[in-house]
């Protein structure tokens, strides 16, 4: 058996491995929600969202430079603000990756009826669930270059999505040689045609589009020169995001009028039907499943590797910490894999509502996190006394600002009736998870040497 992870990812694979988990169904098939919140404003509403997130990949890629560990942001939560942060933050990540897990796993079975649509949905979910877990328990090598490949075919579909909607806006392609140009995103109530309520309303909705790039984190540990992987990795990741969904909703909105998004199915195969290719339905059903297989290949991936670095600090059972030869956690795969089982029993249950349900009520623990690392990213710079290799730019008051942001999400979640069970959802968990805490002992098990706060 292995006595470590093993640094085997590149800045290939942990760029694409943040892309893989980012960019999936919701910009396939889900923009419309938020388009119809805010309109053209929506790319207003995706630029400062974006910026939020580069704040916090700067300062979780600040402290995964100087401390590549198993368990990222957890074990910073623990370091620097004690045992029970790191163990709160810790499991709430963990189901956090399995609710997405089950998402996901639950939109390939939806996708895949659109092919065979007299075969049960559960059976294409426990067909995922099966292979996913398989691949994650390879080497780490082997798992980043599948994760690649995932991720690549999405973002080819994208960029052509992007480069097909261009040549009709300025070149008449598909639309009988007259150029379509851009007075879509004006000239239908104009750039703000809900008001700048509507492009605010967007923002916590849209702001989970990006949910999952936290995974560079969890990735410092197995990746190769670390100091200049992740740095390399956070830089390039967030433009590309930008790109992609600014980009993509751009020329969307430019060839459609905002207000018809989403009356007849996905604007990527209406766009790429209207570029005169008929397979278009087809193309984009395939690509829709290998997003969500991507996403779902990325959080396995990190559920297991936050089971390891829970049990390194007798948080989680310490059989979790066995490792193959190839330094894969196997247990912790193991049992993420049984855990993910739950999303092929309530597809079986109730397929019509599993997604939907999920997706709702994961909102509360993505905050958490992201509150967590810039939490714990303030003490460790109170802290620093070295110069650092990789910083935050305008450190504090850019983490103030973004602290304030997802304070505004959680405001929204409990304004919105669609989206307040995430935080009733969340508060229980956060009270099971306390009362586990002291019901199992979990405090006098803690190596608090080891991980000690920071003063």
């Amino acid at each position: 058996m292995s006595e470590s992870l093993q640094r085997r990812l590149t800045p290939r694979h942990i760029t694409f491995m943040a892309l893989g988990m980012c960019i999936g169904a919701g910009l396939f098939l889900g923009s419309a929600s938020t388009i119809k919140l805010a309109g053209p404003s929506v790319l207003f509403a995706y630029l400062f969202g974006g910026a939020m997130i580069f704040i916090i990949m700067r300062a979780l890629g600040e402290m995964a430079v100087q401390d590549p560990v198993a368990g990222s942001f957890s074990t910073y939560a623990h370091k620097y603000l004690g045992p029970f942060a790191g163990y709160l933050t810790g499991w709430n990540y963990w189901i956090l990756m399995m609710g997405v897990g089950i998402a996901e796993s639950t939109a390939v079975g939806i996708y895949m009826k659109q092919w065979y649509p007299d075969l049960p949905q559960w059976i294409w979910t426990f067909g995922s669930v099966a292979m996913i877990g398989g691949l994650n328990l390879m080497a780490v090598k082997v798992y980043g270059e599948l994760e690649f490949w995932f991720a690549l075919v999405k973002v080819l579909t994208v960029v052509l999505m992007i480069l097909g909607g261009a040549a009709i806006i300025w070149l008449g392609w598909g639309n009988g040689g007259h150029p379509a140009g851009l007075s879509n995103l004006w000239t239908h109530g104009g750039w703000f045609p809900n008001g700048v309520t509507g492009m605010v309303l967007a923002l916590p909705v849209l702001v989970f589009s990006f949910g999952g790039i936290e995974t560079i984190g969890m990735a410092a540990a197995e990746a190769s020169n670390p100091e200049r992987t992740i740095p390399r990795a956070v830089n390039s990741v967030i433009w590309r995001i930008l790109i992609f969904y600014i980009g993509a909703l751009f020329v969307i909105m430019a060839i459609y009028p905002w207000n018809e998004l989403g009356t007849q199915g996905s604007p990527f195969v209406t766009t790429f039907a209207k570029l005169g290719i008929p397979q278009a339905a087809g193309l984009i059903n395939f690509v829709v499943i290998t997003a969500a297989l991507s996403s779902f290949n990325s959080t396995t991936f990190s559920g297991s590797r936050m089971l390891y670095s829970l049990s390194t600090k007798r948080q989680a059972p310490a059989g979790l910490q066995q490792l193959s030869k190839h330094g894969v956690p196997v247990r912790g795969v193991l049992v993420t894999m049984a855990c993910l089982m739950l999303g092929v029993l309530l597809n079986y249950l109730v397929p019509e509502r599993i997604f939907g349900m999920m997706m709702s009520i994961l909102a509360f623990n993505t905050v958490w996190t992201w509150g967590m690392v810039l939490i714990a990213h303030w003490r460790f710079r109170r802290r620093q006394t070295t110069a650092l290799v990789f910083q935050l730019r305008w450190w504090p008051l850019s983490s103030v600002v973004c602290l304030a942001f997802l304070a505004f999400v959680l405001v929204m979640l409990g304004y919105s009736a669609d989206t307040r069970v995430a935080l009733y959802v969340g508060a229980a968990w956060v009270l099971l998870l306390a009362v586990a805490y002291k019901v199992f002992g979990v405090d006098r098990r803690l190596r608090e040497t080891d991980y000690a706060p920071a003063g």
